[in-house]
Order: C-alpha cells, then sequence, then structure tokens
C-alpha cells in the first residue's frame, strides 16, 4: 500500500482494546485509533502513563488480540499467507452481502432523520450517527478488500468457486514455501559441516541439493496452477466492467494481512516479523538461560536453524556484535550484566530473526540517563542498517524528539495529535500536546518560561468523561467538549488533531 509516495508497513483502523471487568464493564485501554505506519521509520508515541500506549503496542501486535477494528500489515502478501478468514469470506459472500444491504439500508434510514433534527438534537446523536455509518463501511469493507468490483455480480458462485480454488491453492504453495525453507536449512547445515572437505560430505550435499530442487520443482507446478486460476479470475471480471461500480469497489481491493483476524498459528507464523523489545531489562530476560540461549529461543522457534546447528552459534555471535555485546558474553547469565547490558540482549533477541516492525515498549526509561542515549543511538543505528520501522513508546517528549521521524500523541486511549515530529514541538495544536511540552523541564536560560505541571489525575478508562475525554484537565473547556467527541482531522500538512478547540497561535 502507498500513500504519499511511502509504502505503508502498518494501517490500523479504528482499533479498540477493551479489557472485560465484569457483566458489561470494560476498561477502554484504547477506544478507536486510527493511524498509518509508514516502512522504515520511527514513530513515536507519547502520553502519561496510563494512556494506553503499551497495550496499543501489544495489540498492534496481537499480544492482546484486539477487540475492534483493522490492523492491516503489508509485510507479506496475502497469497503468501492463505489466512482462513479470507475464504470464510468468499465462501459466505451471499450471506454477507445480503447482511451489508440491511446495513446499508439502516443507515441510509438514520441519515434521512438525522438530517431532520435540529442542531441540539444532532449534538446529541453524533455518536450513534458515527457508529450507523462505521458498521455499514465495515462490512462493506470486510467484503470489497478481499473481492474487489466482483461484489456487484449478480451471480457470485462462480467467482465464488475460482476465488476458492486460489485460496485453496495458496495454502498448498505456503506449504511447499515452509518445506523449502526447511531443505534449504538442512542444505546450508550440510554444507556448512562440510566446508573444508566437500569431497567427504559429497552423497550428503547431493542428496540435499536433490531435496531442495524436487521441492522448488513441487513449487513451480503449484504456481502455474495459481496463474491459471487467475487468469480465469480475470476473464470473468470483463463482463463486469461495464457496470460503474465495478472500478469503485475494485479500487478498495486491499492485499494487506488483517492481524486482528488470524488464526493463533497463522499470527505465530509472522511473529519473526514483528517483535517486541520490552521496558525491564530485568524480568524480560529468563534468568535460567545463557545469553546465547536467548538470542537464539526464536531463531530455533522460526526454523532458521536447527537445534545444534553450527552455523547457529555464527549467527548469535554477529547479532550480538551489531548490538554491542562483547562475543565472551555468549555463555553468561542476566544476572552478571548491567540494566544497559541487559537491554543490549533483549534488543539482540528482538533483531534476531530479521523482524520487519518492533515496538520498542519504554525501552529506555528504566535505565539511567547517561545510558539511555547509548540505547537510543544503537536503535538508531540498526534501523538505518536493516530498515527497520519501529514505533518507539515512551512518556519522555525530550526522548521521542531525538529518535522519532513523526509523533503521535495519546490520551485515554484515543490519538489527540500527530504529526511530524518538528512540527509537533513548533506547532502544538492540541491543549494536551502543549500541556505535556510545558512539562518538559529545560536547563536553557534563554528560555523565560515557567516549568508548567498538568493538574489533575487521568481519569479511569473504565468510566472515561463524555465527549472530549481531556475536557475534565483542559483550560479551554466549554460546553461542546462535554457532549461531542472531536473529530480526526487534517489541520495542516500531515498534521492530525482531535479537539473543538485549537490552538489557534500555532496554527
Amino acid at each position: 500500500m502507498q500513500s504519499n509516495d511511502r509504502k505503508v508497513l502498518l494501517s490500523i483502523r479504528d482499533l479498540k482494546q477493551w479489557f472485560p471487568l465484569g457483566k458489561g464493564i470494560y476498561n477502554k485501554a484504547n477506544d478507536g485509533i486510527s493511524i498509518d505506519i509508514y516502512e522504515g521509520e520511527t514513530f513515536g508515541l507519547v502520553g502519561e502513563s496510563g494512556c494506553g500506549k503499551s497495550t496499543l503496542g501489544r495489540t498492534i501486535l496481537q499480544v492482546y488480540k484486539q477487540t475492534d477494528g483493522r490492523t492491516m500489515y503489508y509485510g507479506e502478501s496475502l497469497d503468501e499467507l492463505a489466512p482462513e478468514y479470507v475464504r470464510n469470506t468468499i465462501k459466505n459472500l451471499d450471506a454477507k452481502r445480503k447482511d451489508l444491504v440491511k446495513l446499508e439500508e439502516k443507515r441510509d434510514k438514520f441519515i434521512e432523520e438525522y438530517e431532520k433534527l435540529s442542531d441540539e438534537q444532532k449534538i446529541e446523536k453524533t455518536e450513534e450517527f458515527r457508529l450507523v455509518k462505521k458498521q455499514a463501511y465495515d462490512a462493506l469493507f470486510d467484503i470489497t478488500s478481499i473481492v474487489g468490483g466482483f461484489i456487484v455480480a449478480e451471480d457470485l458462485k462462480p467467482f465464488t468457486y475460482h476465488d476458492i480454488k486460489i485460496i485453496d491453492i495458496s495454502r498448498t504453495l505456503h506449504n511447499l514455501n515452509l518445506k523449502l525453507d526447511d531443505k534449504n536449512v538442512v542444505l546450508a547445515d550440510v554444507e556448512y559441516t562440510y566446508k573444508d572437505d566437500e569431497t567427504k560430505g559429497k552423497d550428503k550435499i547431493e542428496a540435499a541439493k536433490k531435496a531442495v530442487t524436487d521441492t522448488e520443482a513441487e513449487i513451480a507446478e503449484v504456481r502455474k496452477l495459481l496463474a491459471k486460476e487467475h487468469e480465469v479470475l480475470e476473464e470473468m471480471r470483463e463482463p463486469l466492467r461495464s457496470d460503474p461500480r465495478f472500478e469503485e469497489y475494485e479500487q478498495w481491493k486491499d492485499d494487506g494481512i488483517d492481524l486482528a483476524r488470524l488464526k493463533n498459528e497463522e499470527m505465530r507464523q509472522l511473529r519473526k516479523d514483528l517483535q517486541l523489545i520490552f521496558q525491564d531489562p530485568y524480568s524480560s530476560l529468563n534468568p535460567r538461560m545463557s545469553v546465547g540461549q536467548i538470542i537464539g529461543e526464536g531463531l530455533l522457534a522460526h526454523n532458521f536453524f536447527k537445534k545444534n546447528s553450527p552455523r547457529m552459534q555464527e549467527r548469535i555471535l554477529k547479532v550480538m556484535d551489531d548490538c554491542g555485546l562483547a562475543p565472551y558474553f555468549v555463555h553468561r547469565y542476566p544476572h552478571q550484566f548491567s540494566g544497559g547490558q541487559r537491554q543490549r540482549i533483549g534488543i539482540a533477541r528482538s533483531l534476531a530473526t530479521n523482524p520487519k516492525f518492533v515496538v520498542c515498549d519504554e525501552a529506555v526509561s528504566a535505565l539511567d540517563v547517561s545510558i539511555q542515549s547509548q540505547i537510543i543511538n544503537l536503535l538508531s543505528d540498526l534501523k538505518d542498517q536493516q530498515n527497520l520501522t519501529y514505533l518507539f513508546i515512551t512518556h519522555d517528549l525530550s526522548v521521542v524528539k531525538y529518535i522519532s521521524d513523526r509523533i503521535g500523541v495519546m490520551y485515554l486511549g484515543n490519538m489527540v495529535e500527530l504529526a511530524d515530529s518538528q512540527e509537533i514541538f513548533d506547532h502544538p495544536l492540541h491543549p494536551y500536546t502543549e500541556a505535556l511540552l510545558g512539562a518538559i523541564p529545560t536547563t536553557d536560560v534563554d528560555q523565560s518560561r515557567e516549568l508548567q505541571i498538568l493538574e489533575g489525575d487521568i481519569p479511569s478508562p473504565v468510566n472515561p468523561p463524555s465527549g472530549c475525554k481531556f475536557h475534565t484537565r483542559c483550560k479551554y473547556c466549554t460546553d461542546i467538549c462535554t457532549k461531542v467527541v472531536p473529530e480526526w482531522q487534517e489541520i495542516r500538512d500531515n498534521h492530525f488533531v482531535a479537539c473543538h478547540h485549537l490552538l489557534e497561535n500555532n496554527l
């Protein structure tokens, strides 16, 4: 997926993470978050403790299964994974389309009645209005993101038959690719074992090469079958192009993988791509495992190497070197290291599987200030070297400024402001962002401003305030703030805010 000439790696829409506490009672840790995270960027996420930052990071990774919304991942293709939810959507397309028609009729009727209301009545119905529109939109996206313009066909059965065949063939292809990975690991191990005397291991090397070649041949045949099915579908598309709605819906087709709809086993296969660096460098490391075992655990789990592979030690030492760890640390245990060294071990563990996206969950907050800069510099260097994408979570704006390309500001489960890093500091538009910036200590004698402390405590996410959640602590609060949730809108170029009373001096 492309946006503004940058590739979107993760597209998150209306993500909710509600933890049940009892009958009808929820902790609304994340309450409708929509952001895009671009490939190769560091997305900084800031806010007070308890605002839902860490929950968002873990929910994106599906460590916590999200309650609602979409988390589209573009690091792998839909055909490569062939998830079960795609097959189920296609299989039940007729029923889903009927449900969609009912939802659209409900939406249209509500809009008609809504337009007749007074301005005051509209304010009271605003949230219900948004919900009705969202339900229809989500149902439409769930279908069209997978089948595109085929939704306009009167008889869906011919299309669904071939679509399901494509999914089944894709699954076969996926399994064969896993098999090929396994064969390549075996071949690499055999070649490494006999690298000094290939003649001695000639038979084993030839057998391993044949296994790889045979599997590659199987994959080639399955790819041919897949290509034929795609050709059939393309031919079936042509009678539909006369329908003016076809091209509109075809543009909705989305090759991303919705992480929220994956089964646990499907999500496990993507874990190597999506990693987490924990906040606490002490409790996050198993005290009974050596450094080498800690870093190598993910490599074995994702079949990068076979157990006791002679190549694995080389890989572990390489990762350790990248993270500033001496090779003789490999057999030592966590209790023998300082906090900064332990965090480097945690970073090495997360990067060992060559991930594409890493959540850095308060990765420096437990460290001394003198060590924080070292770890931040390390993360920046590794990002450039390995083309990583970070979600960098912190409560400290002064820290996030030096590593982030863009910064999102969270308050009580919602995103309230998002912009480029320097833009946030130069032109804060939300009162909460203004308050956070005012609370940053400074040693600059040229700055005359006094340290400003945000008054009051963050409300409970179990029973959050109505309207704008920040209104209970906002000095600009008016009546509308207590009743209506502000719209998330782009105010300046790539600068998004949700507020009824923007800081006009910074516009």
